[in-house]
């Protein structure tokens, strides 16, 4: 390594090379220097944090991130997208993009996928090109329609959406996803399409679930419909529930949250996804880190796809022995 150098004439020498264009051997007759000193003063430029060099991937996704969690957790597949430059907005749709490519990768006949809501989901759905050649794949809901819950992503539309853009065929869960007392919902599961649907589900090949934050969104909404009883929300609240898959909640090691709220909703439980060969969660925003973590750590989700500030979160979190995470 050469001597350390002016951090002016370093800079001068970095804006002529990575800025305007300038071959070593031009900056070397203007800098009244030799083109192998110009060679080193560019790398010295890079060791002192003048210049930084960044590579980006053109299909948006992080592959080092990508690794790294792979490696932590043990995941089967992640795709991370990279920060973008159009909100949060734009994130969600990169989200999506990445997890319709991990989907069409992953087709192949007589599939069976199951699918929960939410708004990465939506632009997942959304993202797929229509190509109809699929017609032995069958799509299935994995928690009931949210008709009781105003202003969020059915799964009955992307359920539908999806089969018509791959040819496939789909099967509804002819059911609220919620609701107000466990006999309700005890009455519709013996219903025959409503027990045909669900054992479609817990027969899938593949399945793309959210992951919620009980705080926020629809999983908020999801508890806010179920009319829950004094007691029966402090005995939710006191189980430290950190998210959501498919309505089903859980704690921050991934165990299974009982109660009124679980008996209470319509759709496979968490022991029937860990049944499924593929869970892929898919989640943006460092909000969701503590659900995501709890899922992993559950061995709930097998495959992520997440944003970039979801993956540094989920990294830092593990490794930051104040939180209690561990790997």
């Amino acid at each position: 390594m050469p001597a350390p150098r002016d951090p002016g004439t370093l800079l001068a020498a970095a804006r002529l090379y990575y800025l305007d264009g300038k071959s070593q051997h031009d900056i070397a007759v203007e800098l009244g220097t030799s083109r192998s000193n110009v060679s080193r003063m560019l790398t010295e430029a890079q060791r002192q944090g003048i210049v930084e060099i960044r590579v980006h991937d053109p299909a948006g996704r992080n592959r080092e991130l990508e690794t790294a969690l792979r490696k932590r957790f043990g995941l089967r597949d992640v795709r991370v997208a990279e920060r973008g430059t159009g909100g949060s907005g734009r994130i969600v749709e990169q989200v999506g993009t990445l997890a319709a490519q991990l989907l069409m990768s992953s087709l192949t006949e007589d599939l069976v996928i199951g699918m929960s809501w939410g708004h990465g989901l939506q632009s997942m759905v959304w993202a797929v090109p229509s190509v109809t050649d699929y017609a032995s794949v069958q799509v299935v809901q994995l928690v009931g329609g949210m008709s009781s819950i105003s202003n969020e992503i059915s799964g009955h539309e992307l359920v539908r959406e999806l089969a018509a853009r791959l040819g496939s065929t789909y099967h509804f869960l002819h059911s609220p996803a919620t609701f107000s007392s466990t006999l309700a919902r005890d009455t519709m599961l013996a219903e025959p399409s409503v027990a045909h649907a669900l054992g479609v589900a817990r027969g899938a090949d593949l399945a793309f679930v959210g992951i919620g934050t009980p705080s926020h969104g629809s999983s908020a909404a999801i508890l806010s419909s179920l009319n829950l009883s004094p007691e029966e929300e402090k005995e939710f609240w006191a189980s430290e529930p950190v998210g959501d898959l498919a309505a089903r909640y859980f704690t921050a090691g991934g165990q299974p949250i009982g109660g009124a709220v679980e008996d209470h909703v319509l759709a496979v439980s968490l022991e029937d996804l860990t049944e499924i060969p593929n869970v892929v969660g898919v989640a943006t925003g460092r909000a969701k880190a503590p659900g995501v973590q709890g899922a992993l750590r559950g061995h709930l989700i097998d495959s992520l796809v997440c944003d970039e500030s979801l993956a540094r979160a989920l990294l830092t979190d593990v490794d930051d022995p104040a939180r209690g995470a561990t790997s």
